[in-house]
């Protein structure tokens, strides 16, 4: 057991930092440490990072069977850490503007991630579950962190009911799992999968678990508290939900298809069609009718989800690889997309309605390039780095022979272009009387120009991460 601590050494540094950090603030009433709350656990984040990157990767599975590190969980883990870093670099701002600093915030923010560590290297399903727990319960209280906001107090209470369902979906699942092969860790589930019957009970217990994943992953049908949660939240919340989450789910979900029910792809096969062909559909339209740009969002990432799970839907090593370069990629494109959000002010206010960014180009016309240079990306406009992705997973699901899922998007695609569009024309040729402040954070200015740069080098090379994503895949199948 103490040989295999090792492997732990991340998870166990960011646990033991959260807690002692926590009786800090609790015991020493220090203004200056309240001020840099934010950065500090940045950095103890990063710092976890560089562990996870010289820590030992391939060792499948330890802890007697309950936990897994590979090339697959590091890369995760890594992405994880670095946008959870960036993300409380760019909340410090708002927290202080808004009288909203408190330690609890960052403490919240890193017990959640450190959930999300356990999510991506569980090779059990009690593991799985504890993971997604201590993932959400700080989600569910930072969702309304704003105690005197009601949209803050509904978004947090709406997502927690929610999420109490969808925990009672995932055990209802894992007893069934384990009442049909007699374990429930992966390695074990997949062999007994693959030489016994495959009753009933398993296939029923196989679709409570994907779709008390599905609710994480915020697909559809189980896609109904996303925009409301997003746009009730804290922006600075609603930036790490819609980025950071998703990245362990997806992880996870790649898991247990590919290592749990690995041996019945065409049991699960047709239930991604139907989440990722209704994703798209919803995520498009949905958005359409919206004016506040985190509802906007919160539509989009049901799409994007959506697109996503044709590589999954694909059951190919190519499919896999498209998957992670698209959850990547849009990682990527939403992390400047929110360094903007974060600043969207009039008369020192924040506002969401994106009519209110009329004519924000005469002002900003830098800025206004970034922004709009992503929110193409977004929309999958050739030759970006959001184009370049939808292809990875299009030609994946074609070689499946799913064409037909590829010519929903195709279509879906052309649709949501409208939203993203709208919003750039808004900036470019609205006539308003009515401007944003224009005063942004150096800091801030970087991530976005940083996110606008890399969106436009990726349709190069993509950033270099196609051997990584490729490495991350064969370790999962092979």
């Amino acid at each position: 057991m103490s040989e295999n601590l090792k492997y732990l050494t991340p998870e166990l540094f960011l646990v033991i930092f959260n807690l002692g950090f926590l009786c800090v603030m609790l015991f020493v009433k220090s203004s200056a440490i309240l001020l840099n709350c934010n950065k500090i656990a940045a950095l103890a984040l990063i710092i976890t990072a560089v562990l996870v990157h010289f820590n030992h990767v391939d060792a499948n599975p330890i802890i007697n069977g309950f936990y897994t590190s590979n090339e697959f969980t590091a890369f995760f883990k890594m992405l994880i850490l670095f946008l959870s870093s960036v993300i409380l670099y760019l909340s410090d701002a708002y927290l202080k503007k808004n009288g909203l600093l408190k330690y609890e915030f960052p403490i919240l923010i890193n017990f959640s991630v450190f959930g999300m560590l356990v999510v991506i290297s569980s090779n059990d399903l009690m593991t799985l579950y504890l993971g997604i727990e201590i993932q959400s319960l700080s989600l569910y209280i930072i969702a309304a962190y704003r105690r005197d906001n009601l949209k803050s107090t509904e978004a947090g209470l709406k997502y927690f009911i929610l999420g109490a369902l969808s925990s009672g979906l995932l055990l209802y699942g894992i007893s069934l799992v384990y009442g049909a092969t007699g374990s429930t860790q992966f390695h074990t589930i997949y062999s007994a999968i693959m030489y016994t019957d495959r009753t009933l009970g398993l296939q029923i217990g196989m679709v409570f678990l994907l779709s008390a994943i599905a609710f994480k992953f915020a697909a559809f049908p189980f896609h109904m508290w996303t925009p409301d949660v997003y746009d009730g939240s804290p922006t600075p919340v609603t930036a790490f939900m819609a980025i950071v989450p998703k990245l362990a789910i997806g992880a996870i979900l790649a898991k247990v298809l590919f290592d749990v029910f690995g041996g019945i792809s065409d049991k699960w096969q047709l239930v991604l069609v139907f989440l990722s062909g209704g994703s798209m559909i919803i995520g498009s339209f949905g958005a359409i009718a919206q004016n506040n740009i985190k509802r906007i969002l919160g539509y989009s990432s049901i799409g994007h989800v959506g697109f996503a799970l044709m590589g999954l839907a694909a059951v190919s090593p190519e499919g896999l690889s498209g998957f992670i370069i698209y959850l990547f990629l849009y990682s990527i494109m939403m992390l400047g997309i929110f360094a903007f959000i974060l600043n969207m002010e009039k008369d020192g206010v924040l506002v969401t309605d994106i009519y209110l960014l009329a004519k924000y180009s005469e002002t900003n016309p830098a800025t206004s390039f970034a922004f709009s240079l992503i929110l193409f990306s977004l929309a999958g406009i050739p030759p970006l780095a959001g184009f370049i992705c939808k292809l990875y997973v299009m030609m994946a699901i074609i070689n499946s022979g799913l064409v037909y899922l590829a010519l929903v998007g195709a279509i879906v695609s052309v649709i949501g272009a409208f939203y993203y569009l709208r919003i750039v024309y808004i900036v470019y040729f609205s006539e308003s009387d009515d401007k944003l402040d224009a005063n942004i954070p150096a800091g801030h200015l970087l991530v976005l120009f940083l996110s606008s740069t890399a969106i436009v080098v990726g349709t190069y090379n993509l950033l270099g991460i196609e051997p990584l994503t490729r490495a991350a895949a064969e370790s999962l199948l092979y």
